[in-house]
């Protein structure tokens, strides 16, 4: 009797716990992965962009803004997806990237670590494992919370540059993006990151070293390259190497004949939902398009590649209003913030089919894995 009543309190005391039934909340059952066809053929190569902030709004308004015609229109396969976190519906860039990336719900903030701060396995890092070359481009600091999350294991986003030394950890071979302060003037210690790169083998260059479309990225050659020293500027303030970074990315690992995992990230999208500038959203839609443009020739050509195109969430609250026409569009915003609305999921290739349906943000992860044959 007095086994059963120590039980019983054990159970009500587990149950009692916050942060377990937090843990309970937040790991619903997993979503389901449509059967595939006997004749399925796996992707050699999967290219994961991801259109930060990029809601079905954004890409209207992206749309109307572009004489009615998008890239994504290309893309055979649409799904949606449950961008919520671990203990928020409303998920910041940290968490969703980082389910994303290891298929697990987290808190805001998290980088590459669950809701208990422990680091958890990325599809880059499984990716390695497995054999792939890997690469992630994005528009902000490549230490930004959704290039982060592929790659480092830090508990909050702003530990930039312990997430900048945490790429000394891998074998990444091409990366790309702003940041250069956090690898060679850092100011909590003194590594000059950027050298040890090239102690590595890397080929290192800058924005103000060299052009990007000055440079010739050799295929057997680890390649990183840094747009800014921080932040890198808008599109519409003089930006323009996205379209650029990933053609060469492409073209760097399809010279390779090697598989590979690539995340290109357009990271401004989200920036212009925070300063409710419907200009800024556009701008960015349509750079992140032209990015999309030029993986798709690849893809097609190649026949071997998964394209999955996605956001972590909606910025803004973004809407088209009435007295709207397709040049004209008259817009609004209810927040300054992240929303929690399902977020569009697109997906061309071998593979794309096991991208339709409703599903949780983790899932995206889960499906890349069965993709590869993981």
């Amino acid at each position: 009797m007095k086994f059963n009543l120590l039980f019983l309190a054990v159970l009500l005391l587990f149950a009692c716990n916050p942060k377990t039934a937090a843990l309970e909340k937040s790991a619903p059952p997993p979503s389901p992965i449509p059967a595939l066809a006997a004749d399925f053929k796996k992707p050699k190569n999967i290219i994961l962009m991801i259109g930060d902030g990029m809601g079905l709004t954004q890409i209207t308004a992206g749309m109307y803004s572009n004489g009615g015609r998008l890239e994504l229109e290309k893309f055979p396969v649409v799904g949606l997806h449950k961008s919520y976190a671990y203990d928020n519906l409303v998920t910041d860039s940290a968490a969703g990237a980082t389910a994303f990336a290891a298929g697990v719900k987290t808190y805001n903030g998290a980088i590459g670590v669950n809701a208990d701060t422990v680091a958890v396995k990325t599809i880059l890092e499984e990716a390695e494992e497995n054999g792939l070359k890997t690469g992630l481009i994005a528009t902000s600091t490549i230490v930004h919370a959704t290039p982060a999350s592929f790659i480092a294991h830090q508990p909050q986003r702003k530990m930039y540059e312990a997430i900048a030394a945490d790429f000394l950890k891998t074998d990444i071979d091409f990366f790309l993006g702003g940041g250069k302060k956090y690898f060679d003037r850092r100011a909590k210690d003194s590594r000059n990151l950027s050298q040890e790169l090239r102690d590595k083998g890397y080929v290192v260059s800058d924005y103000f070293e060299k052009d990007l479309a000055d440079i010739s990225v050799a295929s057997d050659k680890k390649f990183a390259y840094f747009t800014s020293d921080d932040d890198p500027l808008p599109v519409a303030q003089g930006r323009d190497y996205l379209p650029l970074a990933a053609k060469k990315a492409v073209d760097y690992f399809g010279a390779q004949d090697e598989n590979f995992f690539l995340m290109i990230e357009g990271s401004q999208i989200d920036w212009g939902g925070h300063a409710n500038n419907s200009d800024y959203i556009i701008t960015e839609m349509l750079d992140f398009d032209k990015a999309i443009k030029e993986v798709l020739k690849f893809a097609a050509a190649d026949g071997e590649t998964l394209v999955i195109v996605t956001a972590d969430h909606e910025t803004g609250g973004y809407s088209i209003n009435p007295g709207s026409t397709r040049d004209s569009l008259v817009t609004a915003f209810t927040t300054d913030y992240h929303t929690a609305v399902m977020i569009p999921v697109f997906a061309f290739g071998p593979g794309a089919k096991l991208f339709s349906g409703i599903y949780e943000n983790t899932a995206i992860y889960e499906k890349m894995r069965v993709a590869y044959g993981w």
